[in-house]
């Protein structure tokens, strides 16, 4: 008899709570890290980078071995790869192993994709939006109760106290997924494609790469145009030699089909959007007052602001899951993605005060629930259950790409309105920035109204056993 699924998913939701908490703990902390391990503000922001591009590079590869060989067993390798690289920059003691052990944190991003399959697998059609709503409502808590928590622990305990914390929780979850979580019943056989993991590895790493040290190297720089050109050739690369494997990393013909091409390219400029936001307002309330925009706050103060969004999405995420199950989720990730554009749109002309960035902040968070609870719905009703690893994990690799955009090319536009002797930008680029979000948001509602009905609904590993092609659906595979 198997568990019964409520009790699975808040199992899950502990390991992805705490991936999600990482993205943002370690920010009040930079401060220390430059004085006690004697690096600079740049070498710091590194321990962002590296996490997130490992991210990007792990997750569709645990996609696709959590469908060959189980998915609760990929799960336990990822949290186990948290609790150790959380380990290793607790007790590293030099920037080295710090950044070390950030590297190998990453590797928990593939934890999405298979807990994705495992809600699939274990709860009814009915209940499947509303449990990945959920977890998803996860990975946006991080900005506020990242912030607010992490300051607090530095303050009282020093910057290696948040990743003993992550250690400490990643075990608890270990043993939790061992004892409570079942295996998935659904396996797909097959053969890794190490070739196309390395080949993928690389266009990533390199792409992001660029983007990342734009701001740094300059964006004229030979290295800089060398890598932004690079990235992007390997990745079609990539995509040509996936077309043509047997048993491909991705399968490029699902990939292709009009609802997970359009839910893509949405989740790409979502990401961006987002993370947009979640650099810019910290930058403003921490600001001093004399710029005659800041608020001369803290981390602190900042987290405070964002809390109230950040646990919003706590109960609208499965909100969005129940609505989309019902209407359609095509639906709710273009209410979302007005919402996030409506939200970006008012701090661009309002955030002078401490209530206009609750308020509107909170408004951005709320779309940010609404879209990020239904891409990962999107995806998996639209693919066979087979496939359910690698095309979620594939879409997470997407947002975490526009993530990383998103954030380096705010930071450039608040940067370039640094007037000449000044330290510190002025109001102008906080304005622009927060428009590009919001235009870019509104680019994303219009690709999820143009998002078909999703032809198959959420289906039990257990209604599709027996199933394990590698080939989609040929319905899935035409536009609507």
């Amino acid at each position: 008899m198997r568990p019964h699924p409520r009790r699975t998913l808040l199992v899950l939701t502990l390991p992805a709570l705490a991936y999600s908490l990482a993205q943002t703990m370690l920010v009040p902390a930079f401060t220390d890290i430059e004085r006690e391990l004697k690096v600079t503000a740049a070498d710091v922001t590194w321990l962002l980078t590296a996490y997130l591009v490992s991210a990007a590079v792990f997750t569709p590869l645990f996609g696709r071995l959590g469908d060959m060989v189980g998915k609760r067993r990929m799960l336990v390798v990822s949290v186990g790869a948290f609790a150790a690289g959380n380990l290793l920059s607790a007790a590293g003691g030099t920037y080295a192993l710090v950044l070390g052990g950030r590297v190998v944190q990453g590797i928990a991003g593939g934890m999405f994709p298979l807990v994705f399959g495992i809600l699939r697998d274990e709860f009814p059609p009915e209940g499947v939006g509303a449990a990945i709503g959920f977890v998803s409502s996860t990975l946006g808590i991080g900005g506020g109760v990242g912030l607010l928590l992490g300051g607090s622990m530095v303050d009282a305990l020093g910057y290696s106290s948040i990743f003993w914390l992550g250690a400490i929780v990643s075990v608890i979850s270990i043993v939790a997924i061992l004892a409570l979580v079942p295996e998935s019943p659904n396996r797909v056989p097959g053969r890794t494609d190490w070739g196309g993991a390395v080949l993928l590895s690389i266009g990533l790493v390199v792409g992001l790469l660029g983007v990342s040290q734009g701001p740094v190297w300059g964006w004229s720089d030979a290295r800089v145009v060398a890598l932004l050109v690079a990235g992007p050739v390997v990745l079609v690369g990539f995509f040509v030699v996936q077309r043509r494997t047997v048993e491909p990393l991705v399968d490029v013909r699902t990939l292709s089909s009009r609802p997970v091409l359009l839910t893509n390219l949405a989740t790409l400029l979502v990401g961006f959007g987002m993370f947009g936001a979640y650099v810019l307002v910290p930058q403003i309330v921490e600001a001093p007052t004399s710029t005659g925009y800041g608020f001369g706050g803290s981390a602190t103060h900042a987290g405070l602001l964002m809390l109230p969004g950040s646990v919003c999405m706590f109960f609208f995420g499965p909100v969005s899951g129940t609505l989309g199950t019902k209407y359609g989720h095509q639906w709710a990730l273009a209410l979302g993605a007005v919402l996030s554009a409506a939200g970006l749109g008012l701090l661009s002309a309002f955030h002078g005060s401490d209530a206009e960035v609750l308020v509107f902040f909170t408004v951005v968070t709320l779309g940010i629930a609404f879209a990020f609870a239904a891409m990962p719905n999107l995806i998996v009703a639209s693919v066979p259950v087979t496939q359910t690893g690698q095309a979620t994990g594939f879409n997470a690799v997407v947002r975490s790409v526009g993530s990383s955009i998103g954030t380096e090319v705010t930071a450039v536009i608040v940067a370039s309105s640094i007037a000449a002797g000044s330290l510190l930008p002025r109001d102008s680029g906080f304005v622009t920035a927060f428009a590009l979000c919001s235009g870019v948001s509104l680019v994303a509602a219009v690709l999820a109204f143009l998002v078909p009905a999703a032809r198959t609904p959420h289906v039990r590993a257990s209604e599709e056993r027996g199933s394990a092609s590698l080939l989609p659906d040929p319905a899935l595979a035409t536009d609507a």
